[in-house]
């Protein structure tokens, strides 16, 4: 008899998608209107979708997995991370001689190794660092993150491409549907994003608690835990260090410092517990995870991007949660949509002189009373019209600054343009990208539009 501990043989294909293949291939009372059951749906979905994943940490893994297993064959994970001895002991596709390298790149050649026909792109960079066409070649986008910041910005990228008729109607090929997953210790949530549809992630940025404070006084007097020393480091040393150097929290060297500079404070008041995942946690605010809840939200997570692009049953709606600190507790809840949402709507009006050079419309962007967005580069139509970074492409669209709109917008009497910058969120400073409606005063045809909101 075999040992209970032997490795057990990989399913045959045929056994690996059997329940699958019976899910696609038979009819019901939940499916979507649009669902055609067939035999060979499978393979037909794994040929044309593409799935971004975004995060290879706890579960971006397990959705990497998950996916890959539930007939997706073209995939791509995009993560900035390098993977950490800490890391080994919930995100399971990751061994200590990997350690150091590149969390994306791992994962995608972990999950194609045990999975036949799947292909996984994967991307080792800051999300902020792709271009925002890259995005759109995406059918669904899985989000497996463990920063607030960080999901605001996928979901402001997705919610950019959306486009409303006449009647502020989402017209359905503009859609980019999400799903997000997040997790904390034994509770986790699963959420379904239909931009237009849905209540998008800002709509109902109020279900996170907001970050915890420390008084100064304490940080710099009298602190009493690891967590006053490191704070102490980021927010009165840094500054004190480094006058006028902005604190990048994505940067390696800069998290170094923080945490050398946590250890030397915690060492002085005979404070333990001062350790560099500590250190990421608290100066980017991450959210614990363990394994098992890991793996619980990521498989309700693919189940509904499998359903949306599938349609073989009717998603969740739209909000569920999970909570298995005392036996198993499953909710799921209908939140509304936000009309008038900043990120998911039809876009910020912005009425124009024909006159407004290209510099005057990003200086109106930073004393709107609603965007405040500084720093903005602005894109129309997949267009770059001025773009902060990289120095080449600022240089490159340098000159359209004293260009007046009207005529970088081909003199259309109203439009829509994209532009992303820094907004202040939850007292941050975070990259957004906002979707504007742009008006200009005195054409007749912009009267279409309805004008209650303006500059």
């Amino acid at each position: 008899m075999a040992s209970p501990d032997a490795e057990q043989p990989a399913p045959t294909e045929p056994e690996r998608w059997r329940d699958l293949d019976m899910l696609l291939s038979r009819p019901g009372n939940l499916v979507e209107a649009s669902f055609d059951p067939s035999p060979g749906l499978r393979d037909l979905l794994g040929s044309l979708v593409e799935v971004l994943v975004v995060g290879a940490g706890g579960l971006g893994c397990e959705l990497l997995k998950d996916l890959a297993l539930s007939g997706f064959k073209k995939l791509h994970v995009i993560d900035m991370d390098t993977i950490d001895v800490s890391n080994l002991n919930r995100q399971f596709l990751f061994r200590v001689q990997d350690v150091g390298k590149s969390k994306a790149e791992i994962a995608a050649k972990r999950v194609m190794e045990r999975v036949n026909g799947v292909n996984i792109v994967p991307h080792f960079c800051r999300i902020e660092d792709k271009e925002i066409e890259f995005y759109s070649q995406f059918q669904i986008i899985v989000l497996g993150l463990d920063s607030i910041e960080a999901r605001s910005y996928i979901n402001s990228v997705a919610c950019g491409f959306l486009e409303y008729d006449s009647n502020d109607n989402p017209l359905e090929e503009t859609i980019k549907p999400m799903v997000d997953g997040g997790t904390e210790g034994f509770k986790g949530h699963a959420r379904v994003i239909i931009p237009g549809k849905t209540p998008c992630f800002e709509c109902n940025i109020w279900l996170f608690p907001p970050q915890v404070k420390f008084p100064l006084c304490t940080l710099a007097e009298t602190p009493r835990t690891a967590a006053h020393c490191i704070e102490y480091a980021h927010l009165i040393k840094w500054d004190e260090v480094h006058p006028g150097k902005p604190f990048d929290a994505d940067d390696a060297e800069h998290m170094q410092w923080i945490y050398s500079e946590a250890l030397k404070r915690a060492e002085l008041f005979g404070i333990s517990g001062v350790t560099y995942s500590l250190t990421q946690g608290v100066v980017k605010n991450i959210i614990p995870a363990i394994a098992s809840t890991n793996a619980i939200i990521s498989a309700a997570c693919a189940l509904e991007a499998f359903k949306l692009i599938s349609g073989c049953s009717k998603s969740v709606s739209n909000y569920l949660t999970y909570n298995g600190l005392e036996g198993t507790h499953i909710k799921v809840t209908e939140f509304v949509r936000d009309k008038d949402c900043l990120v998911c709507g039809p876009g910020t009006l912005v009425e124009l002189d024909t006159s407004s050079t290209l510099s005057d419309f990003i200086k109106m962007l930073e004393e709107h009373p609603t965007l405040r967005m500084s720093k903005a580069s602005v894109t129309h139509e997949g267009n770059n019209l001025y773009m902060q970074s990289p120095e080449v492409l600022e240089q490159m669209t340098r000159p359209n600054l004293s260009i007046p709109m009207f005529e970088l917008l081909k003199e259309a009497p109203y439009t829509t343009v994209h532009a992303t910058g820094m907004t202040e969120n939850n007292g941050k400073k975070v990259s957004s990208l906002r979707k504007l409606r742009v008006a200009f005063k005195g054409i007749e045809e912009a009267s279409k539009m309805d004008t209650t909101v303006s500059s």
